[in-house]
C-alpha cells in the first residue's frame, strides 16, 4: 500500500502551479541517474568552550567522580571524542591565538591575525562564515553565548570587524546585515544590553520592529514562542552559573530555547553555543569559577546531545578555541588534586570581592557563602587585601579568595593568557567522523562549508540568481534530484513520461515492485522500469489505450494536472484549467511544481 507523502492540496494551488511559467530544473541528458547516497545532515550545533583545554576537562571528570568506585566517572564529553584540533593564528607577532583569531578559523575556514571579526590578514576582505553560508542555504541560524553576544567568538560568525572590541559596530552588523533580504541571525541569546540599546541607537527596538520578540529575563525567555528572538540578560557578560539568581537563564535554558524554535525550520538549521567563560575564569586563575562554568557548559551539551539523539539529522561539534590559564591539575610538586574544597563555595570569588568592597564583613561574608572551616591565615589574606587602596582593592580582595582555593585544591596556573596546546574534539551524528584524529581550527569551518555546499550545484547555465534554483536545490537535497557536476541544466528542456515517473516514485517513497510492466515500450532494462510499475501500481499514472506508457513522450499540462492531484489526493476539476492544457511541461515547470507540493 502507498504510504503517501503528503495530503490534501488546494485544486487552485496545483493549477497555478502547473499552468504558469517556472525557473529552472537540474538535468543533463537524463534524470534517471541515480540520486547520490548520503548521510544526512540536517543541523548543524557547534558549541566553543571558550579556554577549554584538556585540564579543564580533566577537573571535571575529577568533579563527577564517585569515590566509591574503582574508576573516575566520565563526563557527558567523554563518549563522544573524536581528536584534537590546533590552534595557532597567523600573526605577525603572535603565535598564540586569541578568541576572535580562533573563531575567525572556526566559522570561516582562514587563519588570520589576533583581534580580527570574520576578516582576512589585509584586515578588509571579510572571511564568509558558516552561519553566513547557512542563511543562504534558507536554514535558520542561532547564537548563543554567557559573554555579552557580541563578544569575539559569537560575532565571528555573524559580523565582520577589524578589531573585537568594536562591539558597537558588530551589534550594528549583527541586525544591518542582510542575506536575501533578511537578517543573519534568528535566535540571538547572550549579555550585552549595553551595546544593543544605547543613546545613539536602540538596536532591541529596531529588531522588535521587525518581528521579533525581545526579551531580557528567563521566565519571558520561556513564556515566548516567537520563532524569532533577542535575548539580552547582563548590561555586558552574564553572571557566572554560581552567581546567577533565578530571573537569569543557563546556557542550557538559552540552548534548549534556541533550538526548540530553530528546530521548526524544515530546510534545517546553524547554532553555535559558546560557554564563554571557562576563558574568562582561566583569565583570572579562578578555578572555582572555571568548576561552575564547565558544568555550565557540561548542562547545555546534554541539552543538544539529547535533542541530537532524538532527531537523527542533527552534527554536532564540540571544541574550544585554546586553553587558558596554563591550568594544571596538581600543583608544587604533590601529586594530588582535590575537588571538595571547590564543591565547597557557594559564590565565585568575584562576587564575594564584590559584596566585601561594597561594605559588607569580610569575615561574615566568606562565612556566608565558603562551607568550610576557613585557616586564621586565610581570613587574615582576605582582610588584609580589604585594606589595600580603593582602586586595587577589588582585585586583591578577588586573588586573596582565589589563592584559599588554588592551594586548597591544589590548582596550577602559569599565566593570566591564553596557551597554545592543542584542544579536544567530540562529535556526534552523520558525518561526525570528518572531526576525527587530529585537525586544525580551520577544518571545523572547512568541512562544515563542505557539508552546506555540497548539495549546491555547479552547473555552467544557471547560477543562483536564476528563478527556480531554490527548488530544484530543495529536490536535490531531499534525494528526489541527481547531483552530476559535469552535466549541465536544461531548463527548456520537456520532460518526459519516464522522468516524472522516476521523480514521483523517489518524492513518494514508493516501493519497487517484483511484477513486470505490461507497457510495450518499457523494457525491463529501461531506468525507467520500476518507477513505472510503481506509480501505475499506486494509481498515479495509466498508459495509453494502445498498450503502451509512453515513456519517452512529452508530459501535457494536463496530465500534470492529473497525476498531482492523484499523487497528493487532491481533488481537481478542469474547469480551473485554462488554455494551457495542451502544452508540453518543461523539466523546469515540474521541478518548481513538485518542490512546491511536497512543501505546502
Amino acid at each position: 500500500m502507498m504510504n503517501w507523502k503528503k495530503t490534501l492540496l488546494s485544486a487552485s494551488l496545483v493549477s497555478s502551479l502547473v499552468v504558469s511559467s517556472f525557473g529552472v530544473i537540474a538535468g543533463g541528458s537524463s534524470i534517471s541517474e541515480a540520486a547520490p547516497k548520503k548521510e544526512k545532515v540536517k543541523n548543524i550545533i557547534f558549541m566553543v568552550g571558550d579556554g577549554m583545554g584538556v585540564p579543564y576537562m580533566t577537573a571535571l571528570r575529577y568533579w563527577h567522580d564517585d569515590p566509591n568506585t574503582s574508576e573516575y566517572e566520565k563526563t557527558a564529553f567523554d563518549p563522544y571524542l573524536v581528536g584534537l584540533q590546533t590552534t595557532y593564528p597567523e600573526d605577525e607577532e603572535q603565535n598564540i591565538t586569541d578568541s576572535a583569531s580562533a573563531a575567525t578559523a572556526m566559522s570561516g575556514g582562514v587563519k588570520t591575525y589576533n583581534g580580527a571579526i570574520a576578516l582576512d590578514n589585509d584586515k578588509t576582505t571579510e572571511v564568509k562564515t558558516v552561519l553566513e553560508q547557512a542563511k543562504e542555504n534558507r536554514m535558520s541560524t542561532g547564537l548563543v553565548a554567557t559573554s555579552q553576544i557580541n563578544h569575539a567568538t559569537p560575532a565571528a560568525y555573524a559580523a565582520h570587524d577589524e578589531s573585537r572590541k568594536n562591539y558597537d559596530q558588530i551589534a550594528d552588523d549583527y541586525y544591518d546585515d542582510l542575506i536575501d533580504g533578511q537578517h543573519k541571525i534568528d535566535v540571538i541569546l547572550g549579555g550585552g544590553t549595553s551595546y544593543f540599546v544605547r543613546e545613539d541607537r536602540n538596536i532591541a527596538e529596531l529588531f522588535e520592529a521587525d518581528g521579533y520578540s525581545y526579551v531580557t529575563s528567563r521566565d519571558e525567555l520561556l513564556k515566548d514562542d516567537n520563532d524569532q528572538v533577542l535575548g539580552l540578560f547582563a548590561p555586558k557578560g552574564m553572571d557566572k552559573m554560581i552567581d546567577r539568581t533565578e530571573d537569569t537563564p543557563s546556557l542550557r535554558d538559552m540552548t534548549k530555547a534556541a533550538i526548540d524554535r530553530l528546530s521548526e525550520d524544515k530546510d534545517g538549521f546553524f547554532l553555535m553555543v559558546e560557554g564563554s567563560q571557562i576563558d574568562w575564569a582561566g583569565h583570572d586563575n579562578d578555578i572555582v569559577a572555571a568548576m561552575s562554568e564547565m558544568i555550565d557548559f557540561e548542562e547545555a551539551f546534554k541539552e543538544v546531545i539529547d535533542f541530537a539523539k532524538k532527531d537523527g539529522e542533527t552534527l554536532v561539534v564540540v571544541t574550544a578555541d585554546h586553553s587558558t590559564g596554563g591550568f594544571s591539575i596538581g600543583a608544587d610538586g604533590v601529586y594530588n588534586f582535590f575537588i571538595d574544597p571547590i564543591k565547597a563555595v557557594k559564590r565565585t570569588p568575584d562576587f564575594m570581592a564584590d559584596e566585601i568592597v561594597n561594605g559588607a564583613d569580610v569575615e561574615q561574608t566568606l562565612n556566608e557563602y565558603i562551607d568550610l572551616e576557613l585557616t586564621e591565615e586565610e581570613l587574615q589574606s582576605v582582610k588584609d587585601a580589604s585594606e589595600v587602596d580603593e582602586e586595587e582593592r577589588d582585585s586583591a580582595i578577588d586573588n586573596a579568595i582565589e589563592d584559599i582555593f588554588n592551594k586548597r585544591s591544589l590548582s596550577g596556573w602559569t599565566t593570566g593568557g591564553h596557551t597554545g596546546e592543542e584542544v579536544p574534539v567530540y562529535a556526534f551524528g552523520p558525518e561526525k567522523d570528518r572531526f576525527a584524529g587530529l585537525i586544525d581550527n580551520t577544518d571545523n569551518a572547512k568541512k562544515i562549508f563542505e557539508l552546506l555546499q555540497r548539495d549546491k550545484m555547479k552547473y555552467s547555465d544557471i547560477t543562483e540568481s536564476d528563478d527556480g534554483y531554490g527548488a530544484i536545490n530543495d529536490l536535490v537535497n531531499k534525494g528526489i534530484l541527481p547531483i552530476d557536476s559535469e552535466n549541465t541544466f536544461k531548463p527548456e528542456q520537456k520532460i518526459s513520461r519516464g522522468e516524472v515517473a522516476l521523480l514521483l516514485q523517489r518524492a513518494l517513497h514508493l516501493e519497487t515492485s517484483e511484477n513486470k510492466s505490461d507497457f510495450k515500450d518499457v523494457d525491463t532494462l529501461s531506468p525507467y522500469a520500476e518507477a513505472i510499475i510503481a506509480v501505475t501500481e499506486a494509481g498515479i499514472f495509466q498508459g495509453y489505450g494502445n498498450g503502451k506508457f509512453g515513456v519517452n513522450e512529452k508530459l501535457t499540462n494536463e496530465q500534470l494536472v492529473v497525476i498531482i492531484a492523484k499523487a497528493f489526493q487532491t481533488d481537481i476539476s478542469n474547469d480551473e484549467l485554462n488554455a494551457k492544457l495542451n502544452l508540453k511541461v518543461s523539466r523546469a515547470e515540474f521541478a518548481v511544481a513538485l518542490s512546491s507540493v511536497l512543501n505546502n
